[in-house]
């Protein structure tokens, strides 16, 4: 059984609605202009969900419902308890909306059996056929009947699992149903989401999230009495997942048998039809409300549901109302922060509250209030590097090219194809030396490293290194990339792990602000990061291993990226071949990895190949002037 000693405070305080600095509103204004109430929902098969539900006091007006179902709780529980901010930004608290907030199905204080990512039923035929979609149309319904004075509109929103919840809402969506938003939406868990990346395993995310939120819950309860927060007996996490071992160690050490979707990340390996029924995005077709997805190109959980939901719903809806917004931000930042900077990186303005001002408070009003159309662009991205907000028609733009950036002998990165022959980097690669994914000693995966320094990584001899010569001129990159790489292996699989990166200028000043002590000359941006496992480079659902020593290709997506490589920088590209405890370690040789024994993982030596027969390059997506 997992070993528990405190409150999961630190869970509560990242997950419960992603509080603001702009919501630090005293809960007496809410108070003194809200009825709190709470009810439990009948659903249709009889199973009855915990709702919050705050009412303005006026009752001269009718107000629109803004409703939240989330799996991390609705607290404080009891009626004279209430929140200290409401909805999804302090901007609309006075403007007159219904607040809903409601645990889901056998979450918390709500009935039922909890299911992870629950399916969805397509064609239901009867009561008992239920998923988040039916939930949350009967929640509506029951609402628009009950809860009065309501205006007959519903909007929706959601950051991450909320968020996940936010999408389900689409299909068969009830008519009342008008604003949808889901933000950094979970949406599939095993191409890109949280605990996958490519077939990759995300060790630490994973580990960390479900040896708290996988512990059973036998009825329903309140936070007090829910579960505590793993304790780890060594504090550096590189060290403990390293000291960890095999995968299969983590039951026989810490969880027993007790995590139900722990179990299940281990018996499904390859993307077979447990991951396939988790995927909502074939199920977001005949879009009516309107949907505003938000996500942040640094969000370490959910910037590829984000891209992938809007995609979804943009290629299946002709129709739709489908917008995008892309920010600096890490996962939640648009309302957890004021957006000006992240880790060492500043952006030169609050692009968070522009985006609450600009974009959410008017999509809101203008779908549940009536007022003027914002004529918002289909996609508001902000550009890292130039510090700007652009508009585009389309995601990603018409005005684009694709170039590929080519790896050279000695180093060298360049536009140009290779025209040399036989030439290639090698070097060895030791699952039980693996790569760190930060520099430094962490306890906990953090946030920062999507943005962070990479010039720890670039010092190993097992991370090789291409970059630019100088710009001359800037290069504004805004859409997708693509690895595609010529390698070989004396192993029969192996893990890419593909990193583009921003090198500043030696006469880079320091932040303004500096109390780490930060040296910007010569730092190495993190733009883009992502990971492949190998056997995975032809198919999800059949793994192949690789053939010793033979020149193979490997080509895979990176999520797309907003960035202009200034004039005087550099464009670096680092490959390596574990990110660790980011993602598990793989043996490098093929086989069921969550099965592995510790005396699997073995050295492996690696070639990566440029020259004019097999060409290994990063294709990028280039703005034209």
């Amino acid at each position: 059984m997992i070993h528990k000693k405190n409150l999961l405070i630190s869970f509560i305080a990242l997950f419960i609605g992603f509080s603001s600095f702009a919501q630090q509103t005293d809960s007496a204004y809410i108070r003194a202009n809200f009825v709190k109430i709470e009810r439990n929902i009948p659903m249709r098969d009889g199973i009855k969900l915990f709702t919050a539900i705050y009412i303005p006091k006026e009752k001269a007006k009718k107000y629109p419902i803004l409703l939240n179902r989330t799996p991390y709780t609705v607290s404080p529980y009891g009626e004279n308890n209430y929140k200290t901010s409401l909805g999804p930004s302090s901007l609309l608290l006075k403007e007159g909306f219904i607040y809903v907030y409601q645990d889901v199905r056998g979450k918390w204080k709500s009935e039922g059996d909890f299911v992870d990512v629950r399916p969805q039923i397509a064609k239901k035929k009867g009561k008992k056929d239920i998923d988040e979609s039916s939930d949350t149309y009967d929640t509506i319904d029951w609402l628009l009947k009950n809860v009065a004075p309501n205006n007959g509109k519903v909007g929706i929103y959601g950051i991450s699992y909320p968020g996940f919840y936010s999408t389900t809402s689409l299909p068969g969506a009830h008519p009342a149903l008008k604003a949808v938003s889901p933000q950094a939406p979970v949406t599939d868990w095993f191409m890109g989401d949280d605990f996958h990346h490519n077939g990759a395993f995300f060790l630490s995310d994973a580990y960390n999230f479900y040896s708290t939120f996988g512990v059973p819950r036998p009825k329903p309860i309140t936070p007090d009495k829910g579960p505590k927060s793993f304790q780890f007996p060594i504090k550096d996490n590189y060290r403990f997942f390293l000291d960890l071992g095999a995968l299969k160690n983590a039951n026989k050490k810490y969880f027993g048998d007790s995590i139900k979707f722990w179990n299940d990340l281990m018996a499904h390996g390859t993307y077979d039809d447990f991951w396939k029924a988790r995927n909502i995005r074939t199920h977001l077709k005949d879009i009516k409300p309107a949907v505003l997805v938000i996500g942040g190109f640094f969000d370490a959980e959910d910037t590829y549901g984000t891209l992938h939901t809007y995609q979804a719903i943009e290629k299946q809806n002709i129709k739709a109302k489908n917008n995008l917004v892309m920010g600096p931000w890490f996962h939640g930042a648009w309302v957890r922060s004021t957006g000006e900077k992240f880790g060492d990186i500043e952006f030169g303005q609050a692009t968070s509250t522009w985006y609450q001002q600009n974009v959410e408070f008017p999509f809101f009003m203008h779908y549940l209030k009536d007022t003027p159309d914002l004529k918002l662009a289909e996609a508001t991205v902000f550009i890292t590097g130039s510090n700007q907000w652009k508009s585009f028609d389309t995601w990603p733009p018409k005005e684009t090219e694709s170039k590929t950036l080519y790896f050279q002998s000695d180093g060298k990165l360049s536009f140009t194809k290779p025209t040399t022959t036989n030439s290639f980097d090698e070097y060895v690669s030791d699952p039980n030396t693996p790569v760190p994914y930060q520099d430094g000693v962490q306890e906990r995966r953090t946030r920062e490293y999507m943005i962070d320094d990479q010039r720890f990584a670039a010092r190993r001899p097992d991370v090789k290194v291409y970059q630019t010569a100088v710009l001359t001129e800037d290069i504004m990159l805004t859409g997708p990339l693509t690895a595609d790489l010529s390698v070989s292996t004396t192993g029969t699989d192996a893990d890419y792990v593909v990193k583009l990166i921003d090198v500043y200028p030696e006469d880079s000043e320091a932040p303004k602000v500096n109390p780490k002590g930060i040296i910007m000359g010569g730092y190495q941006m993190l733009v883009r990061g992502e990971i492949m496992r190998g056997k995975f480079r032809n198919s999800f659902e059949n793994p192949e291993p690789f053939v010793p020593e033979e020149v193979t290709a490997v080509k895979y997506a990176l999520p797309d990226v907003g960035h202009t490589f200034k004039k005087g920088h550099r464009i670096m590209v680092q490959v390596q071949n574990s990110w660790f405890p980011l993602a598990d370690r793989n043996p490098q040789q093929f086989i069921d990895i969550y099965k592995a024994e510790d005396k699997d993982f073995q050295k492996a030596q690696h070639r990566i190949y440029h020259d004019a027969d097999h060409t290994s390059g990063l294709t990028v997506t280039v703005l034209k002037p």
